[in-house]
């Protein structure tokens, strides 16, 4: 059998399959909390030493995560760049300015920018609960 037909017919098949044995046998009885909002998994309750966070870290966390795939892809280029030649490398450079220019770009955004006033009010509050 062709592994085509495997990926574009069967897979989908068997996924369509299990998800309709899912709806059909799983319970349906959510209590009060699964259906209550809620922040980051938890509620936050006045006096507990659970504050909110900052968005800001996130944010960088999600633009150097990035740079992290980046860097997988540094590591087998460098490996293999006698193999690739002069397009395999030209390809790399240019997949490297494009990340670089996105960079620049979150830098004059301030998206990866966190002011020290927010982590010092964030840390007060902390220690004022």
């Amino acid at each position: 059998m062709n592994k085509l037909i495997i990926l574009f017919i069967i897979v989908p098949i068997l996924a369509l399959v299990l998800l309709a044995l899912n709806v059909l046998l799983a319970t349906h009885n959510p209590d009060e909390s699964k259906n209550s909002i809620y922040e980051c998994g938890y509620e936050t309750v006045p006096g507990q030493t659970r504050s909110t966070f900052p968005i800001q870290f996130y944010l960088t966390c999600l633009c150097f995560l990035v740079f992290d795939v980046e860097v997988l892809f540094i590591f087998p280029i460098g490996s293999i760049l006698s193999l690739v030649e002069s397009y395999g490398f030209t390809v790399f450079f240019i997949f490297t300015i494009i990340l670089t220019i996105g960079f620049v770009y979150e830098i004059g955004a301030s998206a990866i920018s966190i002011d020290k006033n927010d982590i010092i009010n964030n840390v007060s509050d902390i220690s004022k609960k």
